[in-house]
């Protein structure tokens, strides 16, 4: 008797959490799906859907707000995605958001997101419905890794061709790279050159001190000289000018201001 008391206390604890544990399996699962608490629905139509499914999230600014309900086909260009939302966030979404599909993750389940609206201010009705923004589809994304890759090897290819052609040509540049004794060559020229502008600079410092070139000096120094006080004074005239006809506008400009004057007097004594 004690043996089957003790059996039917331990079947009941197993029932009793079997069914807390269901109850709590039915309120999550619930309230992921928004089968509790107020709800209400939108639309929004999009080309392709990219894989989306009934029963995916529903994201705003980051935070699962609803679920996909239903996704219906159109025709062969239009699907149409009604999504349930919870009647909480309805005040922050206007009438100017926008729907886009995403992957949550690299390689995870689709998302449905809705962007913002900056200009509208109008809170979205009830089965209202948004505009929606084509996703980047996968395909496109090789498409364009495939186009970087070949490039990429083009480039490598070409760089081959440049390096064999530095390695083993006979140009100047290649060997100029591989011949040391042509890089030497190059560098003695330079050297010499540096060394030559050198000398010609202090030759000339030296004829400027030289009694047979030093009037020769002298005169080319006074011509600058002179050239120099040639352009102050054209300066100096093109500035008293300008002053002159400033100061005749001015004075013309006083002569109409009176003759206005005494005419307007004239006619008041008339």
């Amino acid at each position: 008797m004690e043996k089957k008391s003790t059996y039917t206390w331990k079947l009941g604890m197993f029932v009793t959490v079997g069914l807390l544990l269901f109850i709590m399996a039915i309120y999550f699962i619930g309230k992921q799906k928004n089968l509790f608490g107020s709800t209400f629905h939108i639309t929004s139509q999009f080309k392709n859907v990219s894989g989306l499914e009934v029963g995916n999230n529903v994201r705003f600014s980051g935070i699962n707000v609803g679920t996909v309900e239903e996704i219906k086909l159109i025709n062969d260009s239009s699907v149409v995605v009604r999504l349930v939302m919870k009647d909480e966030v309805r005040e922050f979404i206007k009438t100017d958001a926008r729907a886009s599909i995403g992957s949550d993750g690299l390689m995870g389940d689709k998302v449905l997101t809705i962007s913002p609206g900056v200009s509208s201010r109008k809170v979205i009705e009830n089965n209202g419905q948004l505009a929606s923004i084509d996703g980047i589809e996968m395909q496109d994304i090789m498409k364009s890794v495939k186009k970087s890759v070949d490039n990429v090897g083009i480039i490598s290819d070409e760089l081959a061709i440049f390096s064999h052609s530095m390695n083993n040509g006979n140009g100047a540049l290649a060997r100029l790279v591989r011949d040391d004794k042509m890089a030497n060559s190059v560098s003695n020229t330079l050297s010499n050159l540096e060394t030559g502008t050198k000398g010609f600079s202090d030759n000339m410092e030296a004829a400027k001190s030289n009694f047979l070139f030093k009037g020769y000096f002298k005169k080319k120094e006074k011509e600058k000289e002179k050239k120099k006080e040639e352009a102050k004074e054209k300066k100096e005239e093109q500035e008293k000018a300008s002053k002159e006809k400033e100061q005749k506008e001015k004075e013309d400009k006083q002569k109409q201001e009176d003759a206005k004057k005494a005419q307007t007097e004239k006619e008041k004594k008339n």
